[in-house]
This record gives structure tokens, sequence and C-alpha cells, in this order.
């Protein structure tokens, strides 16, 4: 009855067509890219697209009196079940408040609805010569508001930081349906707290970003990629340091292990050397009249560090190519296995090294496949292990497997996600990472800006 009275006051207030309720359509809402039915989720009661945040505020009014979950939701891509129902209620789909409101180029800032596609907006910010660096692997379909929930990243944060760099302003829609200002059109703001950073990252579980105002930077007068391929995955990480210590800033510093490198050119071949045990792909940007100097700098420098192959690309099809084989790593380890999962963990970089064989020493042990991909030069890595959910025996193993990965990463002074955020599948680690104190507060915030636990509950904690 209660369902029947939501779907009601929904349809009411709403255009009929933006509400979904039979089982087939909200069944496809009811998972995300993690897709693990081990995790309890539960069908959503309604899916809602909204279009404007007046309708935002009235979806939340409505929830609110029938005490009913709301979940936001971007393009779904999210790994660990930020984004799915674990006790029924209402996803709130932003794929039709899509419009970028305005690029404003001369200071350099750009207002956008949270369903804007990330790639699609870079695209457009670079025709007026201008730059929005997070670059998420998946930014053709993931959304700003789910950057934003997640405080995204990606493979040029190394140099230009994260989704929290680069927002300056946000309209959120708060658990009682009022509407608040975060930040300011200006690129500095000391103004009392800094609201904006409490819902960067915090995976919609305090408020519902409906607007916000991105900071933009120039863009690079150009950029060039180099691919280096090493016999001992020791060589590349060492490697990281040497270009640090001669004062170059690449824009992104990423790994590939042998098995990813094998996978990405089984299923989707770009050239790929996979003989060798890893390989590393920098990418440098600036002005032209650097660039020369910085790559063979940079190249002598991976000669130095035992690479035993360097390729570097002479125009932006042939860096494209490698930036593809990159991107690809994900899809191809779907081919692998009926699932596939891949992890978010970061250690400072002194570490590394450490991490990576111990990943992969610790999926050997327990006979699960691995392909390992990452960020290098932020210290964070992904690893993707490919997996049969409906065999007991192998998710047993998966499941021991990440354990020992977290207590690894905890153990060399890492914490449990640089990007992908905590969600479903990592709450029952966090207060290893978390101290106990800081988790009350943090508990204690969420009870302030939602007092009846509507928004994404259950997420985080």
């Amino acid at each position: 009855m209660l369902t029947n009275n939501l779907i009601k006051e929904l349809n009411k207030s709403l255009n009929r067509t933006n509400v979904l309720s039979e089982i087939e359509e909200r069944y496809v809402y009811s998972v995300d890219a993690s897709n693990d039915p081990h995790i309890k989720t539960q069908l959503p009661d309604a899916v809602v697209f909204v279009e404007t945040i007046e309708q935002v505020q009235e979806v939340v009014r409505i929830a609110n009196k029938h005490m009913t979950p709301i979940i936001c939701r971007g393009a779904g891509t999210n790994t660990v079940g930020a984004c799915v129902p674990t006790h029924g209620g209402i996803i709130l789909n932003f794929s039709k408040m899509n419009k970028i409101l305005e690029i404003n180029a001369e200071n350099m800032t750009a207002r956008v609805q949270p369903g804007v596609i990330v790639g699609d907006f870079q695209r457009e910010v670079e025709k007026l010569g201008l730059y929005y660096p997070p670059d998420p692997s998946n930014l053709k379909v993931s959304t700003i508001g789910g950057s934003i929930a997640q405080n995204s990243a990606g493979a040029r944060c190394f140099k230009y930081g994260s989704t929290k760099d680069y927002v300056i302003d946000m309209l959120v829609v708060m658990a009682d349906g009022k509407l608040i200002r975060t930040g300011s059109n200006t690129i500095k703001n000391a103004t009392g707290y800094n609201l904006g950073s409490l819902f960067i990252g915090s995976e919609g579980t305090l408020g519902i970003v409906v607007e916000a105002t991105i900071k933009l930077i120039t863009k690079p007068q150009m950029s060039q990629v180099i691919m280096a391929y090493f016999d001992k995955v020791e060589d590349s990480i060492s490697t990281v340091n040497k270009i640090i210590e001669k004062q170059i800033c690449p824009t992104t510093i990423d790994f590939m292990d042998k098995n990813a490198l094998l996978t990405v050119e089984k299923f989707y071949p770009t050239g790929l050397q996979c003989n060798k045990e890893c390989a590393l792909i920098i990418e440098i940007d600036g002005f032209a009249s650097v660039i020369d100097e910085q790559r063979q700098t940079i190249c002598s420098i991976l000669r130095e560090n035992c690479a035993s192959s360097i390729q570097y690309s002479r125009n932006k099809e042939e860096a494209d190519n490698i930036w593809s084989a990159r991107r690809s790593s994900m899809a191809a380890c779907t081919k692998l296995k009926p699932n596939v999962t891949t992890d978010d963990v970061i250690v400072p970089r002194e570490n590394l090294a450490k991490l990576v064989t111990g990943i992969q020493e610790i999926c050997s042990r327990h006979k699960l496949d691995i392909c390992m991909v990452g960020h290098v030069g932020d210290g964070s890595v992904h690893p993707q292990i490919p997996i049969d959910y409906n065999d007991d025996d192998e998710y047993r193993r998966y499941k021991i497997a990440k354990s020992e990965i977290y207590q690894l990463t905890i153990k060399l002074g890492g914490t449990l996600s640089g990007e992908h955020g905590i969600g479903l599948e990592k709450k029952a680690h966090i207060s290893k990472v978390v101290e106990s104190g800081a988790l009350d507060y943090m508990r204690q915030i969420k009870k302030i800006f939602d007092p009846n636990n509507i928004l994404n509950p259950y997420k985080i904690f």
C-alpha cells in the first residue's frame, strides 16, 4: 500500500513518463557496475527521471513523507555498490539533467547539470582553448554528478588533481528539500566553512548535487605519450621517482602488468609487446618548445632504469592508440570469466612496488587470475580480477584474497580507496583505516544533514 501511494504521488507531481514502476524497469536499476550477486540489494520502488531542480526538491519531499530512501544515479558505472538500493526506495536518475548551462571563457569557469558526461564536457571546453583534467577511464559515459559523488580522478591526477580540485560551487538539495549553495563563482573563497568539501566524495549520503560550477584551466599546447616496457616491476616503479627528481612532472604515469598487456592484446589488439613483465605509459604536456627536451630526458631515465623497449607517439592517432589499449583493460578482462571485479587501493609511492608484487603473490596463492593496472604516479593501483560469481569456491578464495589485499595496503601505509569510494563493498573494512573518533564525527555529520536517513542509506558506514 505504501508503494502504491508513493507511485501515485510521484506520478501526480511529475510527468508520468518519467516515473518507472514496472518490475522489469526497476530490476535494471537494482545493480551497478559492481554487479556482485552476493551483496544484498533490493529492487527500488520506483525510478524517477528528473529534469529540473524543483522536481528534485519535490521528490525529496515525497520521500521524506514516506520515509523512503533516495539513491542518486548517473551512468551506474560505480564499482563498489554505491548507487544501488539496499532497502527499496527511489532511484533518482539524472540522465535528463545533462545540460552544460554556461562556459565562461573570461572567468575560466563552467556551470553544468549533474548528468553531463565527462568526456562530452571536456570536448566542449577544449573548443574554447580551456581544459578540464579529471579523466576517469569510463569518461565516455560517466557523469559529472557521479564524479562529484566519488571524487573521481583518473590518470591525470598525478599532475592536475581530482574532481575536488575543480568544483568551486554547487547547488545542493538537502534531505528536507531545501536548496543550498556551497561556494561561490570565484576561484578563491575563504568565507566560512568549506561545505563543498563535505559533499564531494560523500557518495550522495549528505545531499543531492543538482548543479556544479567547475574551475577550468588553459589547455596545454600539445602532449606526447611515451610507452616503456620493463622486465622487472621494481625497475618500472623506481623510474617514477627518477623522473620527478629531474624536475619533470608528467601529466600521467600509468602502469600495466604482463597479464593486462596479454589480455588487452588478445581481445583488443593494438600492437602491445606481451613478452614484457610490465609497461609504463607516460604522458607529458605543455609548450611545444619543451616537449622534445622532456621526452629525451625521460627516455634517457627509462634506459638507465633498464627499460627494454621504448616507443612514443608522433601524432594524436598514435597517442590515442596507446591510451585505447590502457582504457580497454577492464573490457578485456570481462572476456576471461563471466564477471570481473576491479578494486582501487593506494599507498605512498615508496611502497608501490611492494604493493604490486604483493597483490600478484596473493592472487597467485589463491589461484586467481589478475590483471593489474593503475596510476602509479600517485601510488594507486587497480587489481582487476576475472571471476565467476556462481562458483562458490572461487568466490570464497576471492573474498579471502581481497581481505589480504586490504591488509597489505594498510600495512604499507595506504588506504582503501583513492577514487572509487566505499559504497557497500568496502564499508566493513573502513574502520581498519579510519579511526573510531573520526568515524563517530562522520556519523554525526550524516545525522545532522540527513536526520531521517533517506539519502543513500547504509553506504560507507
